[in-house]
């Protein structure tokens, strides 16, 4: 499969902008992490790192094994990159608070039969079918919570019930949403961070509208349309987001 992306800090950051999003691309898989932008509040975090550091820290140790080709599903690579991380602070930082930084996964691996793919938390993976068919695989259970104040957040971060994300509990990885397709059955894929599925999720256009303009103009293009948009929206919440895309296309 041919294999593009972009990984673009919000252009309201103040320099020097850092991007809390990572691409990991290789032969037979990608992957896309989402940090979790510390509250503008202050949060003590119990953790002397950022959410940068946490991030790229993930993508380090599921790297060697997803290069390495590593039969293991995806869970257990994943389960296995939040307990080598967590050990490498665990000695300088409280990783039993539940503020400890934290990040997304969305992540794929093919041969020529078949496609895994993992999702947790909000960063959604989207297929094509040859006949034009869209699959969205997302975790929105952090949709589902009762409201999102600070301390709703805290008590119900990777609980039974609440929704999970990557820091420091392994478990968190054998909550993901998982499952394996066809290759035949895919034309294109699309990783997205939420900062890039916002077209969709908060500005209305359909996957298709999303697909068609990965596939013709590029994931650029994508993020381009995306600032526009962010540039003219009243919603609330962030109006900027790190966004990040992956696109692979082809047999």
């Amino acid at each position: 499969m041919e294999i593009r992306s972009i990984s673009e800090a919000a252009p309201d950051r103040r320099p020097p902008a850092v991007n809390e999003d990572l691409v990991l691309t290789g032969p037979d898989f990608a992957v896309v992490l989402d940090g979790a932008t510390a509250p503008r509040v202050y949060v003590d975090s119990g953790c002397r790192h950022t959410v940068a550091w946490l991030v790229m820290r993930l993508a380090t140790e599921l790297a060697t094994p997803l290069l390495t080709h590593s039969s293991a599903p995806l869970t257990d690579l994943l389960a296995d990159a939040i307990t080598a991380v967590r050990a490498s602070h665990a000695d300088t930082c409280d990783v039993s608070n539940p503020d400890s930084p934290s990040s997304t996964v969305a992540m794929v691996r093919f041969d020529s039969d078949r496609i895994e793919h993992l999702v947790l938390a909000d960063s959604p993976i989207v297929t094509r079918s040859p006949e034009g068919r869209i699959t969205v695989h997302s975790d929105d259970r952090i949709d589902l919570l009762p409201d999102r104040t600070l301390e709703t957040v805290r008590r119900l971060r990777n609980q039974p019930g609440g929704f999970w994300v990557a820091s420091t509990e392994p478990k968190a990885a054998y909550e993901a949403v998982t499952g394996i397709t066809y290759r035949s059955a895919v034309e294109a894929i699309a990783l997205l961070t939420d900062g890039a599925s916002r077209y969709t999720e908060r500005y209305g256009h359909s996957w298709d509208e999303l697909f068609d303009v990965l596939t013709t103009e590029g994931p650029r293009r994508l993020i381009e349309r995306v600032r526009r948009h962010d540039s003219a929206s009243t919603a609330s919440g962030k109006r900027y987001d790190d966004a990040s895309v992956v696109l692979l296309q082809g047999p």
